[in-house]
């Protein structure tokens, strides 16, 4: 956990003091670092306590799609009253903008998934998309972002990711942990990469844990963090 912290640390000043233009971080064990000293949930807290960041957003990059989540490690009884209009509207920002400067799409295309079963099938199975998703939808609309972006939503979760397979999307919205991960895990578990938007650097990890039990037995792919080394590069 302290080498951990260390050489967290290290990056951060590397990149604080321009000798660095992007970060890759391997998996951590977040209750060892939290042991060594380390008192943020991970290392995206750290960076934009760090870098004085409040608006961030977690978007994980697979060869099939981009997905960003809304929350992300909190128990989903706490979802609903977390996900308000303003949290929805800066994540799409966060991701329009995201679209736009690093990955260089004009006029992307995000699908916005509903929270509940078939995206709430008009107020039978939730509100949560009539109260506070497709309010944030309609204030992202007006603003220059919104102009230049196409939103469809909000759409059901189960068959969302189908439509962007199919090239349709090029990022879509989640607004849970599993919404977005148990698709990507299926989907491209092994070349999948995490990135933090809203830092003023690009920072990438692989999109696994620290997977202690295979250590040591030659067992482990490095694929993930190989495309997380490529994606910062391509990005820079």
């Amino acid at each position: 956990g302290l080498a951990s912290l260390l050489a967290l640390k290290t990056a951060t000043s590397l990149i604080r003091d321009h000798r660095a233009d992007a970060m890759v971080t391997a998996p951590i064990c977040k209750e060892h670092v939290h042991l060594a000293g380390l008192k943020f949930p991970g290392h995206t807290e750290f960076l934009c306590h760090e870098f004085k960041v409040k608006k961030f957003a977690m978007m994980f990059c697979a060869p099939q799609f981009r997905v960003v989540l809304s929350t992300i490690h909190v128990p989903h009884r706490d979802v609903p009253k977390l996900l308000t209009t303003d949290l929805v509207f800066d994540k799409l920002m966060l991701t329009a903008q995201a679209l736009q400067s690093l990955f260089k799409i004009k006029h992307p295309r995000i699908a916005v998934c509903g929270l509940n079963p078939h995206a709430g099938e008009n107020g039978l199975f939730g509100d949560e998309e009539a109260r506070v998703i497709l309010p944030a939808m309609k204030k992202f609309a007006h603003t220059k972002l919104g102009r230049t972006t196409t939103l469809v939503g909000p759409l059901p979760v189960d068959s969302v990711f189908v439509d962007v397979s199919q090239n349709k999307f090029d990022a879509i919205l989640c607004h849970t942990h599993d919404q977005a991960l148990i698709p990507l895990k299926l989907l491209a578990r092994d070349k999948a990469v995490n990135m933090t938007l809203g830092l003023p650097f690009v920072r990438t990890s692989p999109a696994h844990g620290t997977a202690f039990d295979i250590a040591g037995k030659n067992k482990a792919n490095p694929q993930s963090m190989i495309e997380a080394i490529k994606l910062a590069t391509r990005l820079t």
